[in-house]
């Protein structure tokens, strides 16, 4: 089975919490169990990991390419303000996807610009968890 590297940026841990109105009621955890469900039909081989530090997420997936076939990354407010994030995932020499929860694009002007964009295999936004399952179909059918 094919490993992907689920990356959870800052406050992804307080889903369920953190502005419902905004990004839902599901957690991270409810959100993570389904995409294992997912992940069993296509065959895949999930790992999650979640931080809050910038630095953490670098190191993940500077790191990532050893061990896995892809990432599907939420960066979340890094998405707009990190260029380490960024070079990291322009470096990885893996595809990466990257998802959001809301529509960036629908909301405040300094959300919707992503700085990980160009330089990932694709973006999903505003379709809630489904973004990360259309994420883990994409995945599926790249690698």
């Amino acid at each position: 089975m094919k490993k992907v590297l689920v990356i959870n940026g800052p406050n992804l841990n307080l889903l369920g919490e953190r502005e419902p109105d905004v990004y839902g009621k599901l957690t991270l955890e409810s959100i993570n169990g389904e995409m294992e469900e997912l992940a069993k039909e296509l065959k895949l081989d999930l790992e999650f990991f979640q931080s809050n530090h910038e630095g953490e997420m670098v190191d993940r997936i500077g790191s990532a390419k050893k061990s896995f076939a892809a990432i599907v990354i939420n960066p979340a407010a890094y998405t707009h303000t990190s260029v380490a994030i960024r070079d990291a995932v322009s470096a990885c020499g893996i595809p990466v996807i990257e998802v959001h929860l809301s529509n960036i694009y629908g909301r405040e002007e300094f959300r919707q610009k992503s700085l990980i964009a160009p330089v990932a295999k694709g973006q999903i936004s505003g379709f809630g968890k489904e973004s990360y399952l259309l994420a883990l179909r994409a995945v599926s059918k790249i690698i």
